[in-house]
């Protein structure tokens, strides 16, 4: 367990050295940043190896205790677990850390915060990585939180731009809303099981009432379509663009988004047995992965294509743990965190280059910057799912899944596989359709931009040759007979059945059917050549303008946000202007009228004690008068 340990503890250590050092030293902000995540990958990789190596003689998987801390009820116990889940994920994880950290060295160069900044960066690297070997769903919940904050803080970086300001706020408040609900679904499987640690919860899901486990895991759900982005909550991760570039390959790559796709991943005997949670996952993520595609396909700004294909793309991911099948939700994750971050480390060059994140202000980008140009078109085709990159076989296995689970007795009901499969194939031919306009408008026709551009510097450039290298060849991992499910270990049992990862049976090979595939390649070649067709008719001209009438919808996200905005920022902005006139014209006015009531008595009282002699014996005499006046009067 000792990787484990450094694996966790020298970003987080790297990061207590920046928020000290950095400020007063910010030469060594480079160094201890880079060394932190370099450290960190080089810890994982050898557990990964291990987990590679015993996929021929059985699972490899190992825990610690470290502590245990009394609560009352239910102990807390501070235990890590490692396996091959954990092991591959953790490297996705370090590789992206890694590239970002030397990617973001000449990406700031010069920024005043650059220490603060790389300081967050590892901070988020840690908590992500604790994450992932968590073996108590409270210590889990730690890092989830950590993260939260980092993501705060990291796009918000240039918080004198109000746009920075009001998406860290808004990305912070949507992903706590989700978080509510998984803080009871923790409370609920938690107390049922017996104990708070994740292997002991996934194996008491048999034993648990369906009823228990059905509303435990939708609490569950709550935080994971926070924190993935899916729909409904799905908002704030386009508005997260504002922050550094770097930061947005850091999010929507194999960290803080793909957090939630790993939770499942990791309790998934206890989402299988909630056929109902199933079949609520499986709606939730046909319409975020279609709704988010067709957003990406009107957006003008070349990050927000991005940001709405990543809540697409884990909407997969979602879609294949609803049919059933967590190695290819995982698959998935893995080539998605390699094309994803390369994308984004790619768009950053392209942005650093061209001054601006419009795509209409560039073009002609494909001579000037070639290795840009090269590892982006990786990307993008890989995104597409076009053979033989590893977004093709990602999600074909996702594909695959949907059509047994469809075709077969799964463990979701068949009119959810079947919408499932529907509607991924459709989102693949709309995927084509933004990602031809992206790259055309990008490296095509003449420049737009109106200044000399030219390639990235090295430390920008070896970021994106690295992350090609997955993003083209990690698929071929699916294709071997059974590897990736033994190389994982996931156990894809429904409690109580049998499953072919019993020791008894061999390890279920993912699934690659070949009408999907064929579907799936037929409409993303037709998605190419229709965006191509309208392109080439006007190439100075945006293709999504021949949307017409379809386009504002699109182009706003069908409305969510102002949907949301009407429903629940008015009225509570409405709320806190009346609480604020009770409290002034009402609380305030009546705390000031008694103080100037209080004011004119005192003032007449005032005047009875001025210590004037005279004034006194003529108000003792005016007394005597009055009492003799009753006195007579009354008798």
């Amino acid at each position: 367990m000792t990787p484990v340990y450094v694996a966790v503890l020298a970003p987080f250590l790297a990061a207590v050295a920046g928020f000290f050092t950095g400020g007063r030293r910010p030469r060594t902000a480079v160094p201890v940043a880079v060394s932190g995540a370099a450290v960190a990958l080089l810890a994982v990789l050898w557990p990964a190896a291990q987990a590679v190596t015993a996929g021929a003689t059985g699972r490899y998987g190992d825990s610690a205790h470290l502590a245990s801390v009394p609560t009352g009820t239910l102990p807390i116990g501070v235990d890590l677990r490692v396996d091959g889940l954990a092991a591959l994920v953790a490297v996705a994880v370090g590789v992206v850390a890694l590239a970002v950290q030397v990617y973001s060295v000449a990406y700031l160069k010069g920024d005043p915060r650059y220490s603060s900044y790389a300081a967050f960066v590892s901070l988020f690297t840690a908590a992500m990585m604790l994450v992932v070997f968590a073996d108590d769903l409270l210590v889990l919940l730690v890092g989830w939180e950590v993260m939260g904050v980092c993501s705060y803080f990291l796009i918000g970086h240039h918080w004198e731009q109000p746009d920075a300001q009001r998406s860290a706020v808004k990305a912070f408040v949507v992903t706590r809303l989700g978080d509510v609900g998984f803080l009871f679904g923790i409370f609920t499987l938690g107390v049922a099981a017996g104990s708070f640690r994740i292997s002991h919860a996934v194996g008491e899901a048999g034993r648990l009432s369906e009823h228990t486990v059905t509303v435990a895991t939708l609490l569950l759900l709550c935080g994971v379509v926070g924190k993935s982005a899916q729909f409904p909550l799905h908002v704030w991760l386009p508005d997260a663009m504002a922050g550094p570039t770097p930061i947005s390959a850091l999010i929507h790559a194999a960290t803080m988004v793909a957090a939630g796709i790993y939770l499942v991943a990791r309790l998934y005997p206890v989402f299988l047995a909630a056929p109902v949670t199933l079949a609520v996952m499986a709606v939730i993520a046909c319409v975020t992965m279609l709704g988010a595609a067709l957003a990406a396909l009107a957006q003008d700004d070349i990050k927000r294509v991005l940001a709405y294909s990543t809540v697409s793309q884990l909407a997969y991911m979602l879609a294949a743990l609803a049919v059933g099948s967590a190695t290819a939700a995982v698959f998935h994750l893995l080539t998605h965190a390699a094309f994803k971050a390369l994308l984004f480390l790619a768009a950053g060059s392209v942005i650093h280059a061209v001054g601006t994140n419009l795509l209409r202000d560039m073009g002609g980008l494909r001579k000037a910057m070639p290795v840009t140009f090269a590892t982006m078109t990786v990307g993008l085709a890989a995104l597409t799912g076009l053979p033989p990159f590893s977004g093709y076989f990602s999600k074909e296995a996702v594909l695959g899944a949907a059509e047994e689970a469809a075709l077969h007795e799964g463990p979701v009901a068949s009119w959810a596989a079947w919408l499932v499969l529907v509607v991924g194939l459709l989102t693949i031919a709309v995927t084509a359709a933004y990602v031809t306009r992206l790259w055309l408008m990008t490296f095509f026709d003449a420049p737009r931009s109106g200044i000399a551009v030219h390639e990235s510097s090295p430390a920008m450039r070896w970021p994106l040759v690295v992350l090609a290298v997955p993003a083209a060849l990690l698929g071929f991992a699916g294709l071997g007979h059974g590897w990736l499910p033994h190389w994982l270990s996931l156990d894809e049992r429904v409690p109580g059945g049998i499953t072919p990862l019993d020791p008894a049976f061999p390890a279920r090979p993912l699934h690659i059917g070949a009408v999907t595939s064929v579907l799936s390649i037929v409409l993303a070649l037709g998605g190419f050549a229709a965006v191509l067709a309208v392109w080439r008719r006007a190439p100075s001209r945006d293709p999504s303008l021949r949307l017409q009438r379809l386009r504002p919808a699109l182009e706003e996200a069908f409305w969510v946000d102002d949907l949301y905005d009407r429903l629940f920022v008015r009225p509570v902005r409405l709320a806190a202007r009346s609480v604020r006139w009770t409290d002034d014209g009402v609380i305030g006015a009546a705390v000031a009228g008694s103080g100037t009531e209080a004011t004119r008595v005192a003032g007449l009282l005032r005047r009875a004690q001025a210590g004037n002699v005279q004034t006194y014996l003529t108000g003792l005499l005016a007394g005597v008068v009055l009492l003799a006046v009753g006195v007579v009067t009354l008798t």
